[in-house]
């Protein structure tokens, strides 16, 4: 039973970290504000909740666990929250989108 426990929250957390590093490299390569967003509050999120699941299974029913479901919980609520306030902001502010014609200047 523990091996099966362990190669299970192995799975998790190498899904995890592998969202986190497609968030990252989309951010690095994506043309403008806007598109860079959105791998930060979509693959970031997907991989950071799938880390923490992947602790919660290795860690079994406990205290801990309680605790890592709160902070999935609040993931959840915070990040695409926060996503969606600084897309906003730009949009107000006045940030253009990228367009093919604007990345020719």
């Amino acid at each position: 039973m523990i091996e099966i426990r362990l190669f299970l929250s192995a799975i998790f957390i190498f899904l995890g970290c592998f969202f986190i590093i497609v968030a990252s490299i989309g951010i690095i390569r994506l043309p403008d504000f806007y598109t860079r967003v959105h791998p930060a509050g979509k693959a970031d999120t997907l991989g950071q909740i799938l880390v923490l699941t992947g602790l919660i299974i290795y860690e079994g029913m406990s205290l801990i666990s309680i605790k890592l479901f709160f902070i999935i919980c609040f993931i959840l609520v915070a990040n695409p929250t926060a996503t969606h306030a600084l897309v906003k902001a730009a949009y107000l502010a006045g940030l253009k989108h990228w367009t093919k014609e604007s990345n020719n200047d």
